[in-house]
């Protein structure tokens, strides 16, 4: 005779919020080799596959701790936000949309506009964050890049620009549209004050903000395998009715054909800035 008997309960008496497996979110499953990958080693990697290098997204807080010295950064216009200036909706309203966004990342916009050092170079980075709508491009982000290319002229500094998103931000329509061609007046400003500009592309980096400012650096990066480009592969190949080239529009792709000056693995990527710069200031 058993001396304790154990309860066992049915699942339909635990509550939903409890159905879990402990160790359920500290695993990820690479995209590229389907290696099983512990998250904390993936993380302390900076998001790099540890087993075939492919590069996961890195959010825009990550990026300028990889970027900046110490981690240390001054932020400007963080609290510049849309006012949604065509009330629109399909889904959801998109005062909605920006509403959830902001609670769920703590920032104001798809954006962070930073100030800092880069192996103790003063610079301006600016940084987008994908999971704010896709990354995507509306008044408050050509703004804000607006307003730091005018601070680097006031002060002399270099620019760096990380690229990470879908485009223009269709809820705010030609608005959104218009920044394309505010950013690169603002660019063109930055070229004839003779500053340095460098574009980073990450995956992915698509529609508006290629067809602007992530293309008119002095020097256009990419990370490995970065999807770079205006309409996206399905796109065009439902529009020309063919099949694409293997790797058409990843970076290694466009580096081969003459659209990027480098591909830079993540690790190496501020040292590569940094003898950039070296060169560009010499």
């Amino acid at each position: 005779m058993a001396w304790f008997k154990r309860e066992k309960k049915s699942l339909e008496s635990v509550p939903p919020d409890e159905r879990r497996v402990r160790t359920e979110g500290m695993w990820i499953k690479c995209d590229a080799c389907a290696a099983i990958l512990w998250k904390k080693d993936l993380e302390a990697n900076w998001q790099v596959c540890p087993k075939c290098e492919h590069h996961f997204k890195l959010n825009s807080v990550r990026r300028l701790e990889l970027l900046l010295d110490d981690a240390a950064w001054t932020e400007h216009d963080a609290a510049l936000a849309s006012n949604d200036p065509l009330g629109f909706v399909d889904t959801k309203p998109y005062k909605l949309r920006l509403r959830d966004a902001q609670k769920k990342l703590g920032m104001a916009d798809a954006i962070l506009i930073a100030e800092g050092k880069l192996n103790g170079r003063d610079l301006i980075c600016c940084s987008m964050e994908y999971a704010f709508i896709g990354g995507s491009m509306g008044a408050v982000v050509g703004e804000k890049v607006t307003r730091a290319i005018e601070l680097c002229l006031e002060r002399r500094l270099p620019l760096v620009i990380v690229s990470c998103s879908g485009g223009a931000r269709m809820m705010e329509g030609t608005i959104s549209l218009m920044q394309l061609a505010k950013i690169s007046a603002a660019l063109a400003l930055l070229d004839d004050a003779k500053l340095p500009y460098i574009s980073i592309l990450t995956d992915p980096t698509t529609g508006g903000v290629t067809a602007s400012y992530a293309m008119l650096g002095d020097l256009n990066i990419a990370e490995p395998g970065a999807l770079i480009g205006f309409a996206g592969p399905r796109v065009i190949e439902q529009t020309i009715r063919q099949k694409l080239p293997d790797g058409f529009q990843r970076s290694e792709f466009l580096l081969q054909h003459g659209f990027l000056d480098a591909v830079v693995h993540r690790r190496d990527l501020k040292n590569y800035l940094s003898k950039s710069f070296d060169f560009f200031l010499a």
